[in-house]
C-alpha cells in the first residue's frame, strides 16, 4: 500500500468506526476544557474524570477559582499526580485569565501557550475542541499509531503533529485526531498490537514480519 493509499484508508475507516467521536474529557465550557487537559497530563482521561466533578462544583471558573487557596485544589487533585505543579497552576492561570482576558479562555494559541501549565497540545485541544480551530493535538497513541502506519518517522511530537497535518485534510483535524485516539486506546493498544495486530495495522502493512518498535517522543 502507498503511502496516499493508507492515508485514504485509515480517513475512511476510522470515520466508519468513530463517526462522531465524543471528547473524552468531561466538561461544560473552555474553561474547565482547559483545566481537565492540564490535570490530563501523565494522567488518564478516566482519572481526570473521577477527580474534576469535586474540583468544578468548588470552582466551574476563573474568578471562582482565584478566590481558592493553592493547597486547597492540590487536596482535590492529588490523584491526577502532579499536585504540586497543577494546582499552582491552575490557581496563577485563573488569576491570568481574570486580569488579561476579561475572566475568559482567549481564542489564541500563543495567548493559551503563555498560561502556566498550559504546553502545545493542551492549547491546540482547546483549540480545536471550544473554538473548532483546526488543530492536531499529538498524545502518545497518535504518536505511537503514526508510526506504525508508516505516517511519521516520528522523532518528535512536533514532526509527528507537522506530518499528519500535511498528510491529512485540514477538515478532518478535529475529528481525526480523537479517532485515533480511540483506535489507539481500543485496538492498537501499547501492548496488544506491535504494528501487525490490529485491523489497520494488518491492512496497510500485510506483509510486515517484525515488530515495529515505537520511537518514544
Amino acid at each position: 500500500m502507498l503511502k496516499a493509499e493508507r492515508v485514504d484508508y485509515i480517513l475512511k475507516r476510522l470515520q466508519e468506526l468513530y463517526p462522531d467521536p465524543p471528547i473524552p474529557l468531561d466538561h461544560t465550557d473552555a474553561y474547565t476544557l482547559l483545566v481537565a487537559v492540564l490535570l490530563s497530563a501523565q494522567c488518564t482521561d478516566e482519572r481526570v474524570n473521577q477527580v474534576t466533578p469535586a474540583l468544578f462544583e468548588m470552582a466551574d471558573n476563573p474568578a471562582d477559582m482565584a478566590e481558592i487557596d493553592v493547597e486547597t485544589i492540590r487536596s482535590v487533585i492529588r490523584p491526577c499526580g502532579l499536585s504540586p505543579q497543577k494546582s499552582k497552576a491552575i490557581s496563577v492561570l485563573s488569576r491570568i485569565l481574570l486580569d488579561e482576558h476579561d475572566g475568559e479562555v482567549p481564542h489564541d494559541m500563543e495567548a493559551l501557550e503563555r498560561l502556566p501549565g498550559v504546553g502545545h497540545k493542551t492549547a491546540s485541544v482547546v483549540m480545536a475542541q471550544s473554538f473548532g480551530v483546526p488543530s492536531f493535538p499529538v498524545d502518545t497513541h497518535i504518536h505511537r499509531l503514526a508510526q506504525r502506519w508508516g505516517l511519521t518517522s516520528g522523532k518528535s511530537v512536533v514532526q509527528t503533529e507537522r506530518d499528519l497535518k500535511r498528510l491529512f485534510p485540514e477538515e478532518s483535524w478535529n475529528d481525526l485526531h480523537l479517532q485515533i485516539i480511540y483506535y489507539g486506546r481500543e485496538h492498537c493498544t501499547a501492548r496488544g498490537c506491535d504494528g501487525r495486530v490490529c485491523e489497520i495495522c494488518r491492512t496497510c502493512y500485510p506483509n510486515r514480519k517484525h515488530p515495529k518498535k515505537t520511537r518514544k517522543a
